[in-house]
């Protein structure tokens, strides 16, 4: 098949000086100026901003919270990524990857859990051996849950083939993370080779789209080099390019990485942690309707974090029930949390946090984002 570039175009117009964060969000667009003043606002409007998106969470998708279970199936890589504690240069981490068995064994205890849906998270590889074999691991969790759990692929870069291919199996979300929409900046955070272009990554996203996954990506803030402004231009990507769910947190630097070194730039966590905050908000004011993750990196600032991702407009959350002997040794950040819990103890609490963030657990059901199935027009409940 031929290579068809995929463009991307930031929706650009009129909008109104001064944005109401109490108006109709049905009736309002947010530009790009009006984004950067809401990521850096404070006080009585930081205030206003989250209850504003809370309301617009609830009454748009409800104030229901989806269950997806992590499973971390391999910190095998070819990529080289200059953030990652699991890039292929990396000699630190003890490599590993999942047996067949071991992630039968996780997508059982979803199911038996009463779990809408699991992630197979890994490493990227593209070779043969290891497509083949996530087709097969996807066609056995289908046999086994006959079907109930939905499934989401995060397995990075591939073929447009693989990614059919992975479909026709059973996978029908993917997660896809574009880490900035900034050229430049992403080409500061990846080497400068052939395999880690910004081009190809949005290729992958428009192929995801084309193949009919519910299409998922994402960003890190508070990068080094990164602004505000860059981040409202990721807020106005996601929306005019239809994503169908976020999954975004702060950057967390790795000492065993090359951007370390440029950790002297960072602001301080709380600060990453607040503008993580900022975002999940203005998102959910700007796109309603889409799924946005509570995620595990704004744990690793405060423990109430993803509770508090929750309150302001989340209705995801990801609890880790990759096997304990090798949870340690899946380290994109440092101090990563929920290293010694066991998956009951971690379903267990993200329950509690989930009730604690006044919102309802959803058990049972695959939370296919509404902003999909507007998208689409499939109005398949599962």
């Amino acid at each position: 098949m031929p290579h068809v570039p995929i463009v991307y175009k930031f929706v650009a117009g009129k909008y109104p000086r001064h944005f109401n964060i109490t108006r109709n969000p049905a009736r309002m667009n947010i530009d790009k100026k009006e984004l950067v003043h809401l990521l850096t606002c404070s006080g009585e409007e930081e205030r206003k901003l989250f209850e504003t998106s809370r309301n617009i969470r609830n009454t748009t998708i409800g104030n229901g919270v989806y269950l997806r279970g992590l499973i971390e199936i391999s910190n095998l890589c070819i990529k080289d990524c200059l953030y990652c504690g699991i890039r292929k240069s990396n000699p630190s981490p003890q490599r590993y990857t999942l047996s067949d068995e071991e992630i039968i064994q996780a997508a059982t205890f979803a199911r038996d859990y009463d779990y809408g849906s699991i992630v197979l998270q890994g490493g990227e590889r593209n070779d043969k051996a290891f497509v083949t074999r996530i087709g097969k691991l996807l066609q056995e969790i289908k046999r086994l849950s006959d079907g109930r759990l939905g499934i989401t692929l995060s397995l990075g870069e591939q073929s447009e083939d693989t990614y059919k291919y992975w479909f026709d199996c059973g996978a029908h979300r993917y997660l896809l993370r574009i880490e900035t929409t900034n050229e430049s900046l992403y080409r500061k955070i990846h080497p400068a080779d052939s395999m880690h272009t910004f081009r190809n990554r949005l290729d992958s996203i428009g192929w995801l789209q084309r193949t009919g996954y519910q299409t998922g990506t994402g960003v890190m803030i508070g990068l080094p080099f990164q602004s505000a402004e860059d981040l409202a231009d990721d807020l106005l990507f996601f929306k005019s390019a239809h994503i169908d769910m976020v999954g975004m947190g702060p950057y967390l630097e790795h000492p065993d990485t090359p951007l370390y070194r440029y950790r002297h730039l960072l602001q301080s966590q709380q600060e990453r942690l607040r503008l993580s905050l900022h975002m999940v908000s203005c998102l959910r004011t700007l796109v309603p309707d889409l799924n946005i993750a509570a995620t595990t990196a704004l744990q690793a600032i405060d423990p109430a974090g993803r509770e508090k991702a929750l309150e302001i407009g989340a209705n995801v959350i990801m609890p880790n029930i990759t096997p304990l002997t090798n949870r340690g040794n899946y380290r994109l950040y440092d101090k990563k949390p929920g290293m010694d819990e066991g998956a009951e103890e971690s379903t267990r609490k993200l329950i509690e946090s989930v009730r604690k963030s006044r919102c309802e657990v959803k058990l049972g059901m695959w939370g296919d984002s509404l902003h999909w199935k507007h998208r689409t027009g499939n109005t398949t409940e599962k």
